[in-house]
């Protein structure tokens, strides 16, 4: 192993830059959704006592943390990719040759369980639910479309 030490995080390559950057958003994502997605249980004030928004607040916590979980997988694959290319490359110096560690798995595993999470939470919104008219009934019998004559 031979670590180099940067200066600057401007010096790294830019597809490491990139996939950093990713994995920022989707941390910061993640930490959005799940705040998101525990103002939408049925636990908490948040949102009042009406279970049909109380639900829609979830899913929208799901909606995001999905969201987060394709940023993460990107960065991953990406990363990954990279990673395998480099160890098959014949050109590719052996000292700077990367293997996969236990922090890519943990991302994946990471990934996953936010996939996961939020496919449930985006579930959980009802369907069609029980929706109330817009007008109650009028108390009149229907009128007949009969013309008198």
């Amino acid at each position: 192993m031979q670590c180099k030490v940067y200066d600057s995080i401007l010096q790294l390559d830019g597809a490491l830059q990139a996939t950093r950057a990713l994995m920022i958003v989707a941390i910061l994502l993640t930490v959005v959704g799940l705040g998101v997605a525990s103002m939408g249980m049925k636990c908490t004030n948040c949102g009042g006592d009406d279970k049909a928004k109380k639900s829609r607040i979830a899913m929208t916590g799901g909606i995001i943390l999905v969201v987060a979980a394709i940023c993460s997988m990107v960065a991953c694959g990406w990363f990954t990719n990279q990673i395998v290319r480099d160890f098959y490359n014949p050109f590719t110096p052996v000292n700077t040759k990367y293997e996969f560690g236990a922090a890519i798995f943990i991302a994946w595993a990471g990934t996953f369980l936010d996939i996961m999470g939020g496919g449930m939470l985006a579930a959980s919104c009802p369907k069609g639910g029980k929706s109330s008219p817009k007008y109650p009934k009028s108390s009149r019998p229907p009128s007949s479309s009969k013309e008198y004559v």
